[in-house]
């Protein structure tokens, strides 16, 4: 019998919320909002086999902030916001039949306002389209039930499409400055999505060097010509940090500066998830049974990233950044206690960006998003006296603020890259 991870609310909303059953599987159609769309596109393609029918949501603009703004006050987390208005603005494009749809929030667990988005939602979503379920992804004991059933194979597959998502992310990023071809490496993502895709289908993407070792050879495969770029890393809040609408495109407006965007994995985040758990135990004495399992857990995902960043060395990619390498980072700047919002990832981050040669970082944090603030913008001075040639912007992202004054914030920073990268040649 396949083990199963399900849900139910600790507090019955059925009276007033309507809930995700197991006999809408096959009704209705389950929206996500946007964040990573290479990843989402693989993740979405696992929930599709597992029966679930999901659609990635890319619609953007000013309406989507204007109806985030409607049913969110606008002290709340700027990626709720942006998370509620994808949604009333799906609802009300006509594409979908409210009787028929639901959507999906993953939620992490934190001591931050992410941990209420569920709430939040349901407010919102009550106003306009009460009939629409609210479901939960998480595996923090928050929100348990409302339907949404995974097998331990299928999460253990949905875990392998981040790893391949991660590499095709990076890959493309350290390939599309470069390239000789217009669009060559936009087309070896494309290529290698679509093969791993099958690999999901078929099976075989539990080979994970060879799956790997094929996405590599795709993108070692486009002509490049590499001449000296600034590069610059991406750290922060992880909504603003990831998702095109909540950081108004900040890697397509890099890569149009000719800068080389250097993006930390998504699995770094998700190892961080489980090591607070093991950290808990260790420093507070909390679920000391669970955080066996969590480092078995964390265990066989360090193992596959090892392995990947073996592969990368291999074929003269930058490989991701140690996990391990990464604690050790977060132990010179803060620690490991601070788990609040992206935490201790933060600094941890800028630290490793730092070691490996990328001297110019954003450091993307929603407004008002206390937590970040703390260990992002407030990590910087320790950051900088151990790294004095470093050159960290932070900047917030909000409902107020325009595009403009973000990039021009980001020019003056590439401004001073750009003068030194001169000066080094």
């Amino acid at each position: 019998m396949k083990k199963t991870f399900e849900t139910k609310p600790t507090v019955d909303f059925s009276d007033d919320y309507p809930v995700f059953t197991p006999g809408m599987k096959a009704t209705h159609t389950i929206l996500i909002p946007d964040m990573l769309p290479w990843h989402f596109d693989l993740l979405v393609h696992v929930m599709r086999g597992m029966g679930y029918k999901v659609e990635v949501l890319h619609n953007e603009g000013r309406a989507v902030i204007d109806e985030g703004l409607k049913h969110v006050h606008n002290d709340t987390c700027y990626p709720a916001l942006c998370v509620i208005g994808q949604y009333i603005d799906a609802l009300k494009s006509g594409k979908y039949d409210p009787a028929r749809t639901a959507v999906l929030i993953t939620q992490s667990g934190g001591g931050c306002r992410a941990s209420n988005y569920i709430p939040l939602i349901r407010k919102a979503l009550r106003a306009e389209f009460p009939q629409v379920p609210v479901m939960s992804l998480n595996f923090s004991g928050l929100e348990k039930g409302n339907g949404l059933q995974i097998a331990l194979t299928d999460l253990i597959k949905l875990a392998y499409a981040i790893y391949y998502g991660d590499l095709i992310m990076s890959c493309y990023n350290q390939t599309k400055p470069y390239e000789i071809t217009e669009g060559s490496a936009a087309a070896a993502r494309v290529s290698c999505v679509e093969e791993m895709k099958r690999a999901l289908d078929s099976g075989t993407y539990r080979r994970l060097g060879t799956c790997a070792e094929r996405i590599l050879r795709t993108f070692a495969a486009v002509p490049v010509q590499r001449t000296p770029k600034v590069r610059v890393g991406i750290v922060g809040e992880i909504y603003v940090k990831y998702s095109p609408l909540g950081n108004s495109h900040l890697e397509d407006f890099l890569l149009a500066e000719g800068c080389e965007p250097v993006v930390p994995a998504l699995m770094d985040f998700i190892l961080y998830c489980v090591v607070n758990n093991i950290n808990d135990a260790k420093l507070y004495g909390k679920n000391r049974k669970a955080a066996l399992v969590y480092r078995a857990v964390y265990a066989w995902m360090y193992a596959k990233q090892k392995k990947l960043i073996r592969l990368m060395k291999k074929y003269s990619f930058e490989p991701f950044h140690d996990f391990e390498h990464l604690r050790r980072c977060a132990d010179s700047v803060i620690h490991q206690g601070v788990k609040m919002g992206e935490g201790w990832l933060i600094p941890a981050e800028m630290a490793a960006l730092a070691e490996t040669g990328t001297e110019n970082i954003v450091c993307a944090q929603p407004f008002g998003c206390l937590p970040n603030h703390i260990a992002g913008k407030g990590a910087v001075r320790a950051v900088k006296a151990l790294h004095p040639d470093e050159n960290i912007v932070p900047v917030d992202y909000d409902p107020s603020a325009t595009k403009v004054n973000q990039e021009n914030r980001i020019k003056l920073m590439l401004a001073t890259a750009r003068e030194r990268l001169k000066g080094k040649q």
